[in-house]
């Protein structure tokens, strides 16, 4: 556990990257001072966005439920969800709109769908 990094998962934010850039969707920003570090901030109109993993936020189409040490994960795993809607409700209290993306959307079919979501959040008029 102490060798996971809070940030900086190099295949969900590439993969986030690559959609962005192939898709000219501008504007974003990474490591941004923001409550609740996102992944990405598009500063100007106040989105921030997580790329959630499937197994670290309980993912309800992909995760699992460790067997050993479960009542450790179980406990673990319910307070990042409850983080998630801490912060979530936060940034929504403070004038922010959050967008959270599931590691499982950014690869195969489902990216047309992401980018759909992402464009529309994102051509809010300033």
């Amino acid at each position: 556990m102490s060798r996971i990094r809070s940030h900086g998962n190099k295949d969900t934010e590439l993969a986030l990257i690559r959609i962005l850039r192939a898709h000219h969707i501008t504007g974003w920003r990474r490591h941004q001072p923001v409550f609740g570090n996102p992944d990405f901030v598009f500063p100007k109109l106040r989105l921030a966005v997580f790329v959630d993993g499937c197994f670290w936020h309980s993912c309800p189409q992909h995760s699992t439920k460790p067997k050993n040490n479960a009542a450790f994960w179980r406990k673990k795993l319910a307070a990042n969800q409850a983080r998630d809607k801490l912060v979530t409700r936060t940034l929504k209290s403070h004038g922010w709109r959050v967008l959270r993306i599931w590691e499982h959307e950014l690869v195969g079919k489902k990216t047309s769908q992401l980018v759909a979501r992402i464009q529309k959040r994102t051509s809010v008029a300033i």
